[in-house]
């Protein structure tokens, strides 16, 4: 079965920086979008930014101009690029892919945790 597996979470200050990495395990075929989504104790899921199998980005309101997307398309490996961390970043990341096909699987991973604290 393939799973999608994150690295990078951990324990960072406020206003530093942290990379969070995704890959499948086996590969996927056809996958239209890859992304991040988070979940902070006690909240719901979030989505946090997404990448299409086009380049197109879309990310929460809450991290634009802090975070950054991007896919290594030939692995379909996926990067969260964080800076100017908060302590309201904390957070289970999880990464998603979602396929092309009809009707489309997606598949999540087990999340990585990320703690924003002095």
């Amino acid at each position: 079965q393939v799973q999608l597996v994150e690295s990078g979470g951990g324990l960072v200050q406020p206003g530093g920086s942290l990379t969070l990495t995704c890959a499948p395990s086996r590969t996927i075929f056809n996958i239209n979008d890859m992304g991040w989504y988070r979940q902070a104790p006690g909240k719901q899921r979030e989505l946090v930014a997404i990448i299409t199998h086009l380049g197109s980005t879309n990310y929460a309101g809450s991290v634009k101009g802090r975070f950054t997307i991007s896919r290594d398309f030939a692995t379909n490996t996926v990067y969260l690029q964080m800076s100017s961390l908060k302590p309201e970043d904390t957070a289970v990341y999880y990464c998603y892919a979602k396929t092309r096909s009809w009707p489309p699987v997606e598949y999540w991973g087990n999340g990585t945790l990320v703690t924003v604290s002095s």
